[in-house]
């Protein structure tokens, strides 16, 4: 019982440590590829809505316009366009 008692001490900091690693690493991968910061871009994701597996209907906003996209497997199809509500 005193070797697992052990093995438990030594193994629960070490797997602690490899988890804020890994999560401190895809922060920063995740900048790097884009995903944070301030910049300035083009598309933004507004809204995303689930209707069933594989299927999501999505509001997208480039240059000041709001569309529509639904999303499948195959691809995404442009459904409807609007101005951009202020």
């Amino acid at each position: 019982m005193g070797w697992y008692l052990l093995k438990l001490a030594v193994m629960l900091p070490l797997l602690a440590l490899a988890i804020w690693g890994c999560l401190a690493l895809a922060r920063k991968m995740q900048a790097r590829m884009g995903g944070g910061g301030d910049s300035v871009r083009a598309v933004k994701l507004v809204e995303t809505t689930l209707l069933a597996p594989g299927i999501r209907l999505a509001v997208v906003e480039f240059r000041g316009k709001e569309i529509l996209v639904g999303s499948t497997k195959q691809g995404l199809t442009r459904l409807a366009e609007a101005e951009q509500v202020q």
